[in-house]
């Protein structure tokens, strides 16, 4: 989180988010939300792609707890594909894993490569769903799973002044699109027994704890480590945030889907 006045996604926000969300995770939950969203699907032995896997901690806990024969996390920054690695490096499953930096568009991966499709709050910063969803039917093998979370936005048409002060203090490019879009987009790929699940209720009271670490028992450490202006910068786009939560114009979500065998 950061706004135009901070790099996007810098050494200090990637610092402050690890130490909020877990080693290797710039979203909230950790490996709880990505246990919660895989919820009953197997992925022993096959091979899963990871559509935004930012700073690595999906792809390590895939492999290491999900059992995940080889996991290919992409990204569209080259110095966190090299995080990715020295992460997966440092936990000993840089065998079982692969990380590629990417140009946006299209997934560069032949038609039914992957046995398993997923993504941890990165597909907000792709506008086009539909094209994206077809892309990702595409490169699934029949009977194959998507599953992922995301940012969806509550509102159709013009945020409200609270959203869009949360929007700028974020400062990021955002696609967002309500859930309506998402099912639709499936849908229309060609999807079936499609699951969307708002987690807006549990991010509302988390993102008050996370706010609260912020300003207490993280304070001190994150100060001198990301300096107190850029700290407490953060802890403005917090505040924004739960207001965002709150009005329900902001909508953590889980995304299931299945191509059919």
């Amino acid at each position: 989180m950061t706004s135009d006045s901070f790099q996007e996604y810098d050494d200090n926000l990637m610092a402050l988010l690890e130490a909020v969300w877990g080693e290797g995770f710039m979203s909230p939950g950790g490996t709880d939300e990505v246990d919660r969203y895989l919820s009953g699907i197997d992925l022993a032995d096959l091979s899963v792609l990871d559509i935004g896997c930012g700073l690595g901690g999906v792809d390590v806990h895939l492999v290491k707890q999900h059992r995940a024969a080889k996991v290919t996390g992409i990204d569209v920054e080259p110095w966190l594909i090299d995080r990715c690695n020295a992460l997966a490096q440092k936990h000993g499953v840089d065998d079982r894993t692969e990380f590629i930096c990417v140009d946006p568009g299209p997934l560069p991966f032949a038609d039914s490569r992957f046995a398993a499709v997923t993504s941890k709050d990165s597909i907000i910063h792709i506008a086009d769903k539909h094209a994206l969803a077809a892309d990702i039917f595409r490169v699934l093998e029949p009977g194959g799973w998507f599953a992922a979370s995301d940012w969806l936005s509550g509102y159709e048409g013009e945020p409200s002044a609270e959203m869009q002060a949360y929007l700028e203090a974020e400062g990021l490019d955002f696609g967002l699109a309500t859930a309506n879009t998402y099912a639709d987009a499936l849908t229309a790929a060609g999807f079936v027994d499609i699951e969307i699940v708002d987690r807006n209720e549990w991010y509302r009271q988390q993102a008050r704890d996370e706010r609260d670490q912020l300003g207490g028992a993280l304070y001190q450490g994150l100060a001198s480590q990301v300096g107190r202006e850029f700290l407490e910068h953060e802890i403005d786009v917090w505040d924004k945030l739960i207001i965002a939560l709150d009005q329900g114009q902001l909508r953590p979500t889980h995304l299931r889907c299945k191509k059919p065998g």
